[in-house]
This record gives C-alpha cells, structure tokens and sequence, in this order.
C-alpha cells in the first residue's frame, strides 16, 4: 500500500467516533479515495450515511501530516499495519461486526494473520487459584503441541499463563492490548511481551494509538477482538463481573464456540448454568473434535 493510503488509512482508524462501518461507508462514497474525504467539507462528509456534525467536524481536524510523520518512526519501533483492506487481515476477526480498521503489530504479521492456524482464546481473572493458573497455562502448552495459536489479552493471571504455556510448547501466541503496542500494558509482562515478538512467536496486536495507555474502555473492547481472532474461546476462571465474561459474551454474539472450566467461580457456574461446554482443565474430545471440524474450513 502506498504511504499516503496507509497514512489516510491509519489517520481514520484513530479518529473518534469512526469504526469500520463508517469507515466503510466513506471508503465507498469516494471510490476508494480516503484523502479525498479528508479534503471534503462538512454538507458532503454529513450526506454519509452514519456522519452528523461531530464525526465530520472529527475528520477535517484529522491531522494526515502529522500521521504521515509518526509512521515512519512507528515502524523503526517494530510497528507494521493491517488494514481492512488487506489480503492478510485476520480472516475471522475480519468476520465479526466491528473489526478494527487498522490492527497495528509488532512482532511477527503471519503469526497475526492468523489464516493458516487453529486459535483458541483462553481467558480468565488475574487473580486465579494455584488450579486455575495451572490448568491455564497446561491448556495452553497442550494446544500449541497441536499448532494452535493462543489468543489472549497479557494481563497478569490466566492470560499470562495461556501466554506461557504455549511458549513452553514454543508454539505461537497472540496478545490483544488494551493499550498500544509501543505501551505494554501491565508493564511487568513487558518481559512476556519482548520474549513474544523477540522469539518470533506470536505478535503483540492493538486497534489504538501505538504510544496509548490502557484504559478501562480499551481494555473492554479489546475482548472483542480477542474472540473474534479465535475459533473458540475456553473461561478458565472468571467472577460475574470479570472482564473475561465480556470477551465470553462477544464470543457467543460472534458464533464462536464458548468452553469453561467447572469449578466455584461464579462466572463460571453462571456460564455452565446457560449450557456452556465443560472441561475439566485439560483437552477433551469434544474441543478437540471441534478443532478438527474447523481445521478442515481453513
């Protein structure tokens, strides 16, 4: 992609109040030509479909000279691009109502793609027991033996051990930030994080600014993308109120297979109560059937 696209690119995915749906409608409304929107004025940005006053108002303050500066030295960093128009975006993630326009990388694109693997999203609360933690990351070293990627969000507990597990298998894993991949987020698995992009094992991905903080919001919406990148997604532990039950909610909403570990957490027995599938901490037939099942999709 020519700079100039990606930068138009780049500079509409991190403006306000404007998703892939939008994104989409402008893309169409200008034949493909982004800086074309930006030059446009209010009365044609507003006869857009999904465009009131404020999102025009948000693209004409877009800042694409700015944008075409920070590029260059994002990708000195270890940054790379997906954009939504490209061949290598995730295929699932591509799939799910709200993909991200851009997805912004360091590590490797072909672990991040994702289109040639099974992955499987394993999720839980950062505060686990010893059994959970365990059954986490075994799970995790289990299904990287089969050359499944682990999809997961690097925060402290169940996510830092599905990362690990699939390391100790030297398998792949991915990270969904809720903050920028230039600003890892907690910063005490900055270590997890290097060793990933570092070993070429997986990559580190994020929808926001390379350079953003974590916040409550991010850290929400990127359970999103953390299912919608995975075949299924297993809830190791959880409590009601977790933000491992938001990331099992959008995965249901996403048609994703949804598994969960019997044990006293109350998300989990909330999950099991609904239908949820078992495990027992360890892979069983009916995941690895389903596996299989969609192995044979790819």
């Amino acid at each position: 992609m020519p700079a100039t696209d990606l930068a138009a690119w780049v500079a509409f995915s991190l403006t306000e109040r404007i998703g892939s749906k939008t994104l989409r409608s402008i893309i169409k409304h200008f034949d493909g030509d982004l800086r074309a929107a930006l030059a446009a004025d209010s009365q044609t940005l507003q006869q857009i479909r999904g465009i009131g006053p404020k999102t025009s108002a948000s693209i004409q303050a877009i800042d694409l000279d700015g944008i075409e500066r920070e590029i260059p030295r994002w990708q000195s960093a270890g940054v790379s691009f997906i954009t939504l128009n490209d061949d290598n975006y995730p295929a699932r993630l591509r799939s799910i109502d709200d993909p991200p326009p851009t997805l912004f990388v360091r590590g490797s694109l072909q672990a991040a793609a994702a289109s040639s693997r099974k992955c499987v999203a394993i999720v839980g609360t950062r505060q686990p027991t010893s059994e959970s933690l365990g059954a986490a990351r075994r799970l995790g070293m289990e299904l990287a033996e089969r050359d499944v990627t682990i999809v997961s969000g690097l925060a402290l507990g169940i996510d830092t051990a599905g990362h690990m597990g699939a390391l100790d298998a030297g398998g792949q894993t991915l990270a969904v930030l809720g903050g920028g991949v230039l600003n890892v987020y907690p910063q005490v698995n900055a270590l997890l994080a290097r060793t990933i992009v570092g070993r070429e094992a997986g990559a580190l991905l994020c929808e926001v600014h390379p350079k953003a903080s974590a916040s409550a919001a991010n850290l929400v919406a990127r359970n999103r993308l953390i299912s919608g990148l995975a075949d299924a997604v297993i809830v190791v532990e959880t409590e009601s109120d977790g933000g491992a039950m938001y990331a099992a909610k959008r995965a249901l909403e996403q048609g994703r297979r949804v598994y969960a570990l019997d044990n006293a957490a109350t998300g989990n027995r909330e999950l099991l109560e609904a239908g949820i599938t078992v495990l027992n901490g360890n892979l069983q037939e009916s995941l690895l059937h389903f596996l299989a099942s969609q192995s044979e999709n790819l």
